[in-house]
């Protein structure tokens, strides 16, 4: 599927977001080993969290959808079935890392496999924790997908050191951690996205949290809860940007979710120039939320380094439209991780930018881009990324002339209706 853009004169209007998609994976997966019913409204309708909720299925977690509500009857600490057959995490990396954890504790085997693109996506980074806990672990050249884990019940818990910054990572641990017999702590070098330990929290499970770690001690149980989902920030991202670059824009964002770990993104936003007001604040289960303004002005640019690279790692590819555009352009270091996501998002960005007329110079951990340049009309590829496809959607609207966009099917992973949204707002 290809979408063909044209350029907008700027954005107006009101827009709605599917649930924040880190939110949704990971209170299906609490509920799914919780004790009772549990309805998670406002549920992502991307494909990657419904990856999650078909592998619950398969473990014998009965799961109802029914529009952005979904019903999971939980089926208590240890109450997974042995699967059938693979695991089908699809396109999700948040769903194979993080659902290991559970399968770790679990007394049974297990493999995870998934598409194409999630094949190529390096493991050992949770495989390293999960076998030190004593689970025995199996990968493609013993670090791909499938992802074969011959749980222990119960693991043994540890003091793990993580070498990277990665909220999957230290995730994957928490959730082992539930299942262990003593107290697991996860140290990271940088801070990352604390929605799992905000979600224990809320659920009643003790945690612990200093500087630089935090540790869980495993429950007698989880009770069952309805939990609401805040809008998804990492979606909004996309319409922020694209009101940035379009002087005279003016877009309400509802009820979005504003979780301080995740908040480097407004704030780098606000330094680069663009306009942003909280309108009103909320707090859902511990996650606040809130409406946003935003409209669109001169851009300075920044750079993007050390801890700042790890918190906006999935708002790169968007805010490297807005640095070529911007007064000073963008620097990106400490960001070597783009390299196994979805794609190699530091080439994929850079060739897409090429195509447009952008100038980009990439590094192994990043790259630089100038700044005051235009977008020409073009081809671009997002080579099944949904992020590639959405960031390159917004760089279209500010180009001279028409932008095509193959597989633009991508952006479904964790935005269906961002097309049709996008059109609704574009003038």
């Amino acid at each position: 599927m290809q979408q063909v853009l044209k350029p907008s004169r700027r954005l107006e209007g009101t827009v709605r977001l599917p649930g924040d998609k880190s939110i949704s994976h990971r209170y299906a997966m609490l509920a799914s080993i919780a004790e009772g019913r549990s309805i998670l409204s406002n549920y992502s309708s991307g494909a990657d969290c419904h990856s999650t909720l078909a592998c619950l299925r398969s473990l014998g977690v009965p799961v109802e959808v029914n529009g952005r509500d979904v019903t999971v009857e939980g089926r208590g600490l240890r109450g997974y079935r042995a699967p059938a057959g693979n695991l089908d995490a699809g396109n999700s990396g948040s769903t194979i890392r993080m659902l290991s954890g559970l399968l770790a504790g679990s007394p049974f085997t297990s493999t995870l496999a998934g598409d194409e693109s999630l094949s190529r996506r390096p493991m050992q980074r949770i495989m390293t924790p999960l076998a030190q806990m004593g689970a025995k672990l199996s990968a493609r050249d013993g670090k791909f997908p499938p992802l074969t884990i011959e749980g222990l019940s119960p693991l043994k818990a540890i003091d793990y050191t993580s070498p990277v910054a990665s909220a999957q990572v230290k995730s994957c641990v928490l959730l082992a951690g539930l299942l262990a017999e003593g107290r697991t702590t996860v140290r990271e070098p940088a801070a990352t996205r604390d929605h799992t330990e905000v979600a224990l929290r809320e659920l009643g499970v003790e945690i612990e949290r200093g500087k630089g770690w935090v540790s869980v001690t495993p429950p007698a149980k989880i009770e069952a809860r309805d939990l609401a989902i805040p809008g998804d920030l990492s979606s909004a991202a996309f319409f922020m940007v694209a009101a940035a670059i379009r002087p005279g824009s003016h877009l309400i964002l509802r009820e979005v979710g504003l979780n301080p770990t995740r908040a480097s993104l407004i704030e780098f936003l606000a330094g680069a120039g663009v306009e942003i007001k909280i309108l009103e604040m909320k707090m859902r289960h511990g996650e606040p939320a809130g409406d946003l303004m935003v409209r669109g002005g001169a851009l300075k640019g920044g750079v993007i380094e050390g801890a700042l690279a790890a918190a906006l790692i999935d708002e790169i590819p968007v805010l490297c439209v807005l640095g070529a555009v911007s007064e000073t352009g963008l620097t990106v270091r400490d960001a070597a991780e783009l390299r196994v996501k979805e794609t190699d998002r530091i080439e994929t960005v850079a060739a897409n930018l090429r195509a447009l007329g952008v100038q980009v110079e990439t590094a192994p951990d990043g790259m630089q881009i100038p700044g005051k340049q235009t977008f020409k009309g073009g081809e671009v590829r997002s080579h099944g990324d949904h992020r590639i496809a959405m960031a390159f959607a917004v760089a279209a609207l500010a180009a001279r002339d028409e932008v095509v966009i193959h597989e633009a099917e991508a952006a479904s992973v964790s935005f269906p209706e961002f097309w049709d949204t996008l059109a609704s707002v574009a003038e």
